[in-house]
């Protein structure tokens, strides 16, 4: 998800305390190096629909030597902030770009790359990243990304013509 600060500890108690992902990652690559896996709840809107914050977590694995398209990478920008976006064009760079977006943003390098996401729970059922059902759902969510545009400004100019 786009622009993640902190992550929060699953707990519903008040005191409840948010761990920066600038102290997570080398725990995070450590468990990778061990053969291991983390899940996490991510923040933000960009992942929307296929993630929902709150509700949905992930579970990140240890990066491949190669990415490939549709991969969901947790990365970190050059500005220190993490992003799990998904790839849309491999190169000698990556580009990726959120569900609920439809800016790309190129140049990534495989040295920013954390982990990828190797299943995601919507509530309690798990997906896996290799199941045929989130496979297609990549695909159709990417190839109607530009009428998907289309539809959100067409949307937004008759709301601001006719009111709500």
């Amino acid at each position: 998800m786009a622009l993640w600060r902190s992550w929060s500890k699953m707990t519903s108690s008040p005191d409840k305390k948010e761990l920066g992902l600038d102290a997570l990652v080398p725990l995070f690559r450590q468990r990778f190096a061990e053969g291991g896996r983390v899940r996490f709840g991510p923040k933000g809107v960009s992942m929307l629909p296929m993630i929902r914050q709150g509700i949905d977590t992930v579970e990140l694995g240890p990066l491949p030597e190669k990415l490939r398209k549709f991969d969901l990478p947790l990365y970190q920008r050059r500005d220190g902030h993490y992003v799990l976006h998904r790839i849309v064009r491999v190169a000698d760079t990556y580009t990726c770009i959120g569900d609920n977006q439809f800016q790309p943003e190129k140049g990534l390098t495989h040295d920013q790359m954390i982990g990828v996401v190797t299943a995601f729970y919507r509530g309690e059922k798990r997906w896996e990243a290799d199941h045929w059902g989130y496979k297609l759902y990549c695909r159709v969510w990417h190839y109607t990304r530009f009428p998907r545009k289309c539809w959100r400004g067409l949307r937004a100019r008759v709301l601001r013509l006719f009111g709500k």
